[in-house]
């Protein structure tokens, strides 16, 4: 007996109707991840994405943007993009210095990774909402809100100390907290606005079956993939008949064939003897 185990494979591409996009909130956020490998070696890695689309690049030798769509500008002029690049830049390198001169101190052990998200989101009818978040080796490790950083409740002590010295930098915290409130939103509307004829196309989505890995002996692994559909979300349902459903169908099928079959032998023998010639009583010679 076959059993076939059902598996679903979702790929959500980004995007979104900009007119339906505030029914759901809608995010913009850089994401920097930095790689300690040593005292004298990081590595930076930058990018910025809207929702689930990366709209652009980070070039991390000299801080500066690649804009990957040509919307990725918003409706923002040179100048204030440069002073934005600047800023991150300047940022950058200092969070970079700050953990690096604070390793013995906070307990961090080579190579290790530190990753900070920053941005803001819109939803229908309510403020806009900034968010600064740093993680430590991917567990969350502080937050920003308020002007205030806050420990996560998993950073343990070194959340804490951390914290304690990132709010001493009350100018700086001024800047970061200007920066997601006010600046990041007109940025995010601009790039709705500027992006609308990516963001509001639409795309039948694309379904096709393939085999996995068998899980065990008479099994079978389906994988169903669904791509090419815009805007997102989709939805995607497996349909399986039961066990016995075969045998209903069978019988769905072949109870009306012999009925049919019935009917037809019963009209023909009727039509027969009711043609069949009728003898008369002649008399004989």
């Amino acid at each position: 007996m076959l059993f076939l185990q059902l598996v679903l494979l979702v790929v959500l591409l980004p995007g979104g109707d900009s007119e339906d996009a505030f029914q759901e909130p809608i995010s913009f956020q850089i994401i920097l991840t930095i790689s300690f490998y040593n005292h004298s070696w990081t590595q930076n890695l930058g990018s910025a994405w809207l929702d689930e689309l990366q709209t652009h690049g980070w070039d991390n030798k000299t801080g500066a943007l690649i804009f990957l769509w040509p919307w990725s500008r918003g409706n923002w002029n040179t100048e204030q993009l440069m002073k934005v690049e600047k800023l991150l830049y300047t940022y950058s390198i200092g969070f970079r210095q700050v953990f690096q001169d604070h390793v013995r101190h906070w307990q961090l052990e080579y190579p290790f990774q530190v990753q900070l998200a920053e941005g803001c989101k819109l939803h229908t009818g309510e403020a806009s909402v900034g968010f600064v978040r740093i993680a430590y080796q991917g567990a969350d490790l502080m937050s920003f809100q308020n002007m205030t950083w806050w420990p996560s409740p998993k950073g343990g002590s070194r959340a804490h100390h951390v914290c304690k010295l990132f709010n001493q930098y009350h100018v700086t915290n001024e800047e970061i907290h200007t920066l997601f409130t006010d600046s990041c939103p007109q940025f995010l509307l601009s790039l709705l606005d500027a992006g609308k004829e990516d963001i509001q196309r639409q795309e039948r989505p694309e379904a096709w079956l393939s085999t996995g890995p068998s899980p065990g002996p008479g099994r079978l692994l389906l994988v169903c993939h669904v791509s090419g559909f815009h805007p997102k979300p989709v939805w995607v349902m497996w349909m399986r008949e039961q066990p016995h459903s075969m045998g209903l169908v069978f019988l769905a099928v072949i109870v009306p064939l012999v009925l049919l079959a019935g009917l037809a032998l019963w009209l023909w023998k009727r039509w027969k003897t009711h043609w069949r010639p009728q003898c008369t009583g002649f008399p004989l010679e």
